[in-house]
């Protein structure tokens, strides 16, 4: 059961600040996109959105390292796919639509800038909190009388 104990606050915020960003850009701009049959840049840009508002919510409620390595994979992943299709255009990738756009315009930027400040306060979330939070006892050694 998850606690509410994991992570620093301020980090569980910065993640949960970044994801929602993210999703509010990704969704406002799904609409620009058309939504053709299959897997569209629309509806990828609506998953992102949705699955990055859960989890954003998740973070806020929840100090489970496991949650907190799922909001770095999201914002991770959003992050490395802005970059990607930026700034070389690959084409399909099997049921993914090509979507290169080399052009950065204000909620690309804010998108990036978002998804980079929540991979990064996620996975600090997930290192700082190794190991359960507990602090190691310190051994103690004992002097033998010689």
């Amino acid at each position: 059961m998850a606690t509410n104990s994991g992570g620093s606050p301020i980090l569980r915020l910065l993640t949960a600040a970044g994801l929602g960003v993210e999703a509010y850009v990704h969704i406002h701009l799904a609409t620009k996109y058309n939504s053709g049959a299959g897997l569209s840049q629309s509806l990828l840009f609506r998953i992102e959105g949705g699955v990055a508002i859960l989890l954003a919510l998740i973070v806020l409620a929840s100090g489970s390292r496991f949650l907190h390595f799922l909001a770095f994979l999201v914002a991770a992943s959003a992050l490395g796919a802005v970059l990607l299709y930026s700034y070389t255009n690959v084409g399909r990738l099997g049921p993914l639509p090509n979507m290169h756009d080399p052009a950065w315009f204000p909620q690309k930027t804010l998108s990036a800038a978002a998804e980079a400040v929540a991979t990064l306060a996620s996975a600090a979330l997930v290192f700082r909190s190794r190991g359960g939070g507990a602090k190691t006892p310190k051994k103690r050694f004992r002097q033998s009388a010689s």
